[in-house]
């Protein structure tokens, strides 16, 4: 479950329909002092967005009901959520996958299997500049 936090922690939310990797990634932000929050389809993702506002939305494509382009689109078509940055976490790594990532308004697109450390350094990075 979502780890309680203080206002001051950046909060991450994470979208994939694989549990396994949900605790993962929720593991490896939680350990970096981000607050989290978990979406297992981008349907549930899209309820939980408006109460929970993160700054990072770690995001993958292949998802029933609503797939990660969608989500994607989504947030970026609704004014609310304009700072939210947008990882696209996924094993679709075509040129085509990516260029459509990029395209429904992805701000990273990283293809799995990932490496943690170099997703937690994007996180940062994108937390210090975005």
């Amino acid at each position: 479950m979502s780890k309680p936090a203080t206002n001051t922690q950046p909060k991450v939310m994470i979208v994939d329909d694989e549990p396994h990797i949900v605790m993962a990634i929720e593991y490896l932000m939680q350990q970096q002092g981000y607050q989290t929050q978990t979406a297992h389809d981008g349907q549930d993702a899209l309820k939980k967005l408006a109460d929970f506002l993160p700054k990072v939305m770690i995001l993958d494509v292949m998802m029933p009901n609503l797939d990660g382009f969608d989500v994607a689109n989504a947030v970026r078509q609704d004014e609310r959520y304009q700072d939210v940055l947008i990882i696209f976490l996924t094993a679709r790594g075509t040129d085509r996958d990516k260029a459509q990532g990029y395209g429904s308004g992805g701000d990273v697109y990283l293809t799995k299997p990932f490496d943690n450390d170099r997703l937690v350094e994007l996180v940062q990075e994108m937390l210090a500049y975005g």
